[in-house]
């Protein structure tokens, strides 16, 4: 007898039961999620707040199917976090799950095997699983004809509109593409504003009407003609209100002081929670400071060890921390219901990217604090992450030329000398262009099909614009005087936007403002300690020996030694006073006082193996009183000889952004002075390499060479700023 509508609601909710607690109840939009996909196998984007329970509909709906002898789902999931919480979470409702990422390649062809047999109930896949060669190929068309359902948790990371679009999610439409008719599709994400929502679901398949239950907002997905072949796709928008959170914004004056305010600050805030920075260095500079001061934090970062991250998460879970102070690589499935408060140390980019850090907070506990502390540099790190934009067209097409002509596939390590990219834009330039199905990633690297592509330049342009706006709401959402939940709910073109009461607008009721006096001190003594590592490059780039003849590993001979900065321009600290010095407007002079005591204390500081005999500086086309006055003022404090500069050789080139083109540059732009030569091989110790700003590390990689050629014994690199 085949099951009525009402007896497999009573299962679903079972099943919810056994999943969230005996008290959880299915919302009405969770349980027209999970017909839509059990009963009518249809294509589904559910768009509701964070802790609203997209993941149990996902779960509810796998139990469901496979008690009905469909194949596994497949989540595919960004995150390493939100895998490790989400089966966990299948495991309390008797669902098997497993994953396959970059983290468990060994275990790759157990997992596969438990799927074949049918031990596997729900397999998760990260995105970049999807663009693997061996993976695409020898794998995905099984798990497509396979799979009873396929889930695409943070479908806002499809869109270039979303505020986390990452080019490996598109591959997911080849994915649909192959799927046998019947196979249902979820799409879940807490952050979507329409224009996303539309993007989204457009690409799931035509929208239909939404259907709004009575925790659903009204909206429409899109107003486009159906196209053929195509299904339709239900979306289901709720309310994004957080009933929880009180947010509130702390406008102080400088660095210091809201490091300080947040040491003073941070116990009377509930529970434990996460302190978010914009940069791993600010992630690093305030977790070391907060722990001085007596606090138990741990910094995380996506350069922390995965196995030091597992500890870190499960510490916070665990509420053996404080807080994590952390940036967006601890971000979409943290999940930890009574997290009691998030605070930002500097703005995100856009309002829609703060609703959705916020969000970690709040969800199993009355109240929890959202507080945002905006700093003065926040917009130079916005513009930073700006210029990683999608690349211009002649770029691009310099690239399917140079894979059109290679007789091989090129790696991407190959492709840098041909093109002037940075490794990370050119990869994710690649995956693009992937995905529209101008190149292909094959085993060895990759090669263009000669399919035509059309460069989208108003589309960019207008990703670009949007971007900007973004900035701008997030800088209106801090002067704000009205409901700061409203605001944000209104970016989110949520309709039900209405003032919260609860926020420090609303209320009247604002942190304060004062910080004790030591307290900056203290901050300050903390953001003045100069130094940070240069590490020496080790190796030579890819594709310059037909041309520069070095290729492999630098010889000992010719390396630097591990040299010293005074701060990176994306610090805290040091990083508001170099930003200052090396803005585009500030002039050329001889090297303030206050950043020169610095330097003797970096010095002073650097336990070097043998001291420095003598001063050499590297021609500076852009401050050249900067950099020749630093090191002859660097001279004489040290009873040192100033020997001269490595020389500018060569007229002025366009800045490179990779490795091979900046090497390429370099090499043919500088040489040794006269008087270096004669001087140089009598020195009987190191050489104290002094330059304004080391970016890629290749000008004082060559500018060492030159001077272990020509005898010294040994280089030690002294820069004010490293760039990143």
């Amino acid at each position: 007898m085949s099951e009525t509508v009402e007896e497999l609601r009573e299962r679903a909710e079972a099943c919810l039961r056994a999943l969230a607690g005996e008290h959880a109840r299915l919302r009405e939009d969770q349980w027209a999620a999970i017909r839509a996909l059990v009963v009518e196998r249809r294509r589904t984007l559910v768009v509701q707040r964070t802790g609203w329970g997209k993941s149990a509909v996902y779960f509810v709906a796998t139990r469901l199917l496979r008690d009905r002898g469909a194949g596994p789902t497949v989540i595919v999931s960004p995150l390493l976090a939100l895998m490790r919480n989400q089966i966990a979470a299948a495991e309390r409702a008797g669902i098997r799950a497993r994953t396959v990422n970059s983290a468990n390649v060994e275990q790759w062809d157990e997992v596969f095997a438990e799927v074949a047999a049918g031990a596997v109930d729900a397999l998760l896949v990260s995105p970049e699983r999807l663009n693997n060669p061996d993976f695409r190929e020898a794998v995905l068309p099984r798990l497509g004809a396979d799979a009873g359902l396929v889930v695409v948790d943070e479908a806002h990371c499809i869109s270039d509109w979303g505020h986390d679009f990452r080019p490996d999610y598109r591959r997911i439409r080849t994915l649909l593409a192959r799927l046998p008719d019947g196979v249902p599709v979820l799409a879940t994400t807490a952050t979507a504003n329409a224009r996303v929502t539309r993007d989204v679901a457009d690409q799931l398949g035509r929208p239909a009407d939404e259907t709004a239950g009575p925790d659903a907002a009204q909206e429409r997905a899109g107003d486009r003609a159906p196209r053929e072949g195509r299904q339709d796709v239900l979306v289901l928008r709720g309310p994004l209100a957080r009933e929880s959170l009180r947010l509130a914004v702390v406008r102080l004056n400088g660095t210091e002081q809201r490091l300080a305010w947040l040491a003073e600050h941070l116990d009377e805030l509930p529970g434990s929670g996460i302190v978010y920075t914009l940069t791993v260095a600010a992630a690093q500079e305030i977790a070391a400071f907060l722990a001085e001061r007596g606090h138990k934090v741990a910094a995380y970062s996506g350069r922390t060890d995965p196995e030091e991250r597992l500890r870190a998460e499960q510490w916070l879970l665990d509420d053996t921390l404080k807080a994590l102070v952390a940036t967006s690589a601890l971000g979409m499935g943290f999940d930890k219901p009574d997290l009691g408060f998030v605070v930002h140390m500097g703005a995100p980019q856009s309002p829609v990217a703060y609703y959705q850090q916020i969000g970690r907070a709040g969800r199993g506990v009355e109240r929890a604090e959202a507080i945002l502390l905006p700093g003065a540099e926040d917009r130079e790190i916005w513009s930073y992450f700006a210029g990683l934009a999608f690349p211009p067209e002649p770029v691009v097409r310099a690239t399917l030329d140079a894979l059109a002509a290679a007789d091989r596939p090129l790696s991407t390590s190959a492709l840098e000398p041909l093109v002037d990219l940075s490794r990370s834009r050119l990869e994710m330039m690649l995956k693009v262009l992937d995905v529209d199905g101008a190149v292909r990633r094959v085993k060895g690297g990759w090669i263009a099909t000669g399919r035509p592509w059309r460069y989208d330049r108003e589309r960019y342009e207008r990703v670009a614009v949007e971007r900007r706006r973004e900035q701008q709401a997030m800088l209106d959402y801090i002067a704000t005087a009205g409901c700061r939940e409203e605001f944000l709910r209104r970016r989110l073109d949520d309709p039900a936007a209405r003032p919260c009461g609860r926020c420090d607008n609303c209320t009247g009721r604002h942190w304060p403002t004062r910080v004790d006096d030591a307290a900056v001190r203290q901050a300050r003594r903390r953001l003045s300690r100069p130094g940070v590592d240069i590490a020496p490059r080790r190796m030579w780039p890819t594709g310059v020996k037909g041309d520069l003849g070095v290729s492999g590993r630098i010889p000992p001979a010719e390396l630097a030694e591990p040299g010293r900065a005074l701060g990176r321009l994306s610090d805290i600290g040091w990083g508001d006073r170099l930003r200052a010095l090396f803005a585009e407007n500030a002039p050329d002079a001889e090297v303030p006082d206050d950043v020169f005591e610095a330097v003797v204390k970096v010095l002073a500081a650097w336990e070097w193996r043998e001291r420095p005999v003598a001063v050499v500086t590297i021609a500076s086309r852009s401050r050249p009183r900067l950099v020749a006055g630093l090191g002859r003022r660097i001279a004489r404090v040290g009873r040192l000889p100033y020997l001269g500069e490595i020389a500018a050789v060569a007229p002025r080139a366009p800045r490179r952004h990779n490795s091979a083109q900046r090497l390429r540059t370099v090499w043919r732009s500088l040489a040794p002075a006269p008087e270096l030569a004669a001087a140089i091989p009598s020195l009987r110790g190191p050489v104290l390499l002094v330059d304004d700003r080391v970016e890629t590390g290749w000008t004082m990689t060559v500018a060492a060479r030159h001077l272990r050629l020509l005898g010294a014994p040994a280089v030690l690199p002294l820069a004010l700023a490293i760039s990143v």
